[in-house]
């Protein structure tokens, strides 16, 4: 490390050391790694190919010309704000100090219980549909799509997820990294391919409307009205273009975080949403046919590929986004148990003192990282066994994790709205849109956020509408009968001062040296 670097580093761990917190996680990260992370959870090459159906089996090509661009703005608005408010507050976990600093203690708590939820949801969902992606790529392989197979399955990739970020930074970092630079390449060279073996560049095909809700697509969605249709496939993008809290997660790990973590959170979205409308859209104009591809339902990646692509060109891709798919989950499980860490050392979780605690030889959170990872495969369990209907498992994650996390974004960029300039938000970090853009963007993340739960809770979706206010009612009891007179929420004031003792000694037990 440079002497310029270490200066750096050594203003991050001050600012860390002002928030009442130890240097315990390994602060190796920088700018592009912590992009990296997040563009590999977004993963165009994951959500924007596994959830592709929502939109061809809905509103036809306009879901993907339209559409996409539509829903990543949604998802650019929340960044944008969330980005505002990381570099002043650039902590693991960030969301959930976001909540509690700008808010109170119970804002807090359930910004960062909301949170936690999403982020498991969406673990589950990324490597759900991770396994069906393998299933349909390989069939050659001749395993069978059943529970028994999909829960073991399930079960080695998450374990091996959790295995390589128990080891280290380190390691994640550098498959993250790769991670980034596969998505932008295989995205490029698949969407080259649909150009190349297209029947016709027909761009009009993406600005075409049909309602195929009902039969004609397949039965992905009910049969509903044109506007819910097209609103309903609004879906593959918010679900998509979510992920890149992750470089709030890694603050502690970053170098020069408040600048870097807010880079990193808005140019991934920028960048999936650009290299996935070129992709998506190459991928509409291949197409044999849309009538006949809105009937392939959920299949309708395969069967395109099957009709227009070589064998061995797709194979090959098949094998560079699967890789892709398993990265992508490897790095939420880093986003997930950073989460965990950081609500867990001031007490917000059950065997909090467990879960807070980190390996000196490895500068992980260890028991975070695998309880993230356990809970997310019972959670697809879970969703397969009450699976009903016809309704997936991985509908009802993807609908869960939506709602879940664009809730625990919103609740902190609101309190933002109202605290931006005032006692409790009077620094503004160096990366900084100022006061009347960041006003704008909060209101619209608020009616983008009501537009989301109602979408999110259609049919077929409507079990994650059961399973939200299940989590909703499960919050409140946890609140009210443990944690309203035992959580004191983050440190403030005399609390941070009196913790500095706490802090020498959290550093000297990781080696760490300033």
């Amino acid at each position: 490390m440079s002497s310029d670097e270490s200066k750096v580093v050594d203003e991050d761990v001050k600012v860390l050391h002002s928030m009442g917190y130890a240097q315990e996680l390994s602060r190796r990260m920088h700018t592009f790694s912590n992009f990296a992370i997040s563009f590999s959870i977004i993963c165009i090459l994951s959500g924007g190919i596994n959830s592709l159906a929502q939109a061809t089996s809905g509103a036809g090509g306009i879901g993907i010309g339209i559409g996409w661009p539509l829903g990543c703005f949604i998802s650019g608005v929340f960044a944008i704000c969330m980005g505002q408010i990381s570099s002043a507050y650039p902590t693991a976990g960030g969301l959930y100090h976001w909540g509690s600093i700008l808010g109170n203690r119970f804002t807090g708590w359930l910004t960062a219980w909301f949170n936690l939820l999403g982020l498991i949801t969406v673990l589950g969902a990324i490597n759900a549909g991770t396994w069906t992606f393998f299933e349909g790529a390989f069939p050659g392989l001749g395993i069978t799509n059943n529970l028994t197979n999909q829960t073991i399955f399930l079960a080695i990739i998450t374990g091996g997820m959790a295995i390589i970020n128990h080891y280290g930074i380190g390691l994640t970092m550098k498959l993250t990294d790769f991670s980034g630079y596969l998505i932008f390449a295989t995205s490029v060279i698949l969407a080259i391919v649909c150009l190349i073996f297209a029947p016709s560049w027909d761009v009009s095909r993406l600005f075409t409307f049909h309602n195929y809700s009902g039969d004609p697509g397949g039965g992905v969605w009910p049969a509903v009205s044109n506007s819910w249709v097209f609103l309903l496939g609004l879906l593959l993008p918010i679900y998509t273009i979510t992920g890149y809290d992750a470089s709030a997660h890694t603050s502690e790990e970053t170098v020069d975080a408040a600048r870097s973590v807010p880079k990193g959170m808005v140019s991934s979205v920028l960048w999936s949403a650009v290299f996935g409308y070129i992709m998506l859209s190459a991928f509409v104009l291949m197409i044999p046919n849309m009538d006949d591809a809105a009937k392939q339902g959920w299949n309708v990646f395969f069967w395109a590929m099957d009709a227009r692509v070589p064998p061995g060109i797709k194979e090959a891709l098949y094998i560079a986004i699967f890789i892709s798919q398993l990265l992508c989950g490897l790095a939420t499980v880093t986003s997930a148990s950073r989460m965990i860490f950081a609500f867990s050392r001031d007490g917000g979780l059950p065997f909090s003192k467990a879960l807070a605690k980190v390996s000196p030889k490895y500068r992980t959170p260890v028991t975070a990282i695998w309880t993230g990872a356990i809970l997310s495969w019972l959670f697809v369990w879970g969703a397969s066994v009450v699976s009903i209907a016809g309704t997936s498992a991985y509908t009802i994650v993807v609908s869960c994790t939506v709602i879940f996390l664009f809730f625990s974004f919103v609740i902190p960029i609101t309190l933002g709205l109202f605290t931006y300039g005032s006692s409790k938000w009077p620094k503004m970090g160096p990366w900084n849109i100022g006061r009347p853009a960041y006003s704008l963007f909060a209101i619209l993340s608020i009616i983008s956020m009501i537009l989301i739960f109602f979408i999110g809770v259609q049919p077929p979706n409507d079990w994650a509408l059961n399973i939200t206010v299940g989590f909703v009612v499960l919050t409140a009891l946890v609140w009210l009968l443990l944690e309203r007179n035992r959580f004191q929420g983050p440190p403030i004031g005399d609390m941070i001062a009196k913790r500095q003792a706490e802090i020498r000694a959290a550093e000297a037990a990781v080696g760490e040296t300033h």
